[in-house]
């Protein structure tokens, strides 16, 4: 694609159908009021569809992409498994597999089924599991990196051995097991906003598409083709294994720093300002870039695998 089409949508938000404040076609409101322009109701162990067409011709959009939470286990007992099912033709019944791995590649395998990608939620929402789990499952399109409800854990506990998201993201990266990343809103409260509220519009994907249709958004994100952020939005972006560059928005006077992961978490480079580039030498197994704003906001790029 010579000119890039970005698209904006979340893949993480609850209705009164399960434990959200707001109806759902309140829930879309919001979101088309605020620029998105595709959205999944993913409400716990329920199908929630809305058709609101295409938000970029006219019409009312956002583009609903269907889908679902699917969550385990039914009761506060346990270790939460939760997986969003994106782009599925049917509700998917959660399946109990006994232990973690198994619990998760049952559902990875469900959701593939009903025609959808599956991502695996908040790994560290109440420490539920980390990579060791994670590495032992394959078919998962995609897992959390970012989730911005407000005990999610995003960030790392290094004295207390407790492993963030990212740190959890590049160990199963190192692994060999190919997962694209994701930030979501997981939103819940639509009424009153606070910082002690699961509200909505603090974490989306950004998708390289060539059109806002739900199939192409869909394998848009199995395939990669997109960013995630909090915040900081990418004028362009081309990875190939030769170079890595993009171009960041400006905002205000904002200073950018961008960080070159590669296996192990290893930061491979560090760059400063809004036109960056990166070649790997081919020893960092793969490359992603991440991207903080002096404002606190943040932008994360797919891995680039160079073997």
């Amino acid at each position: 694609m010579n000119e890039q089409n970005w698209y904006r949508g979340n893949i993480h938000t609850h209705t009164t159908e399960s434990d959200g404040d707001a109806e759902p076609e309140k829930v879309a409101a919001w979101y088309r009021e605020h620029g998105y322009d595709f959205l999944v109701l993913s409400d716990h162990n329920h199908l929630t569809l809305l058709d609101y067409g295409n938000g970029r011709d006219g019409s009312l959009g956002p583009l609903m992409i269907p889908g679902e939470e699917v969550t385990l286990p039914l009761d506060d007992d346990g270790v939460p498994v939760h997986l969003g099912a994106v782009g599925i033709d049917r509700l998917v019944e959660p399946v109990d597999a006994g232990d973690v791995a198994a619990t998760l590649q049952a559902n990875i395998d469900a959701i593939q089924d009903a025609g959808g990608i599956s991502c695996i939620n908040h790994p560290s929402w109440k420490w539920a599991f980390d990579h060791e789990a994670i590495i032992k499952t394959r078919g998962a399109s995609l897992m959390e990196v970012f989730n911005a409800a407000t005990q999610c854990n995003n960030f790392p506990i290094p004295v207390l051995g407790f492993l963030s998201p990212s740190e959890i993201w590049d160990n199963v990266l190192s692994a060999g097991v190919p997962i694209f990343g994701v930030a979501s809103d997981d939103s819940h409260h639509y009424h009153d906003f606070s910082p002690d509220l699961d509200n909505p519009g603090r974490g989306w994907v950004m998708v390289e598409s060539d059109e806002l249709e739900s199939e192409s958004i869909v394998e848009a994100m199995a395939s990669g083709h997109f960013y995630f952020s909090t915040g900081v939005f990418l004028g362009e972006f081309k990875a190939s294994p030769d170079q890595i560059s993009l171009k960041i928005r400006r905002e205000a006077d904002s200073i950018f720093l961008t960080r070159f992961i590669g296996r192990d978490g290893t930061i491979y480079g560090e760059q400063v300002g809004r036109e960056i580039s990166y070649r790997p030498t081919g020893d960092e197994g793969y490359i992603r870039a991440h991207v903080t704003s002096s404002n606190g906001l943040q932008a994360w790029t797919q891995p680039v695998f160079l073997s």
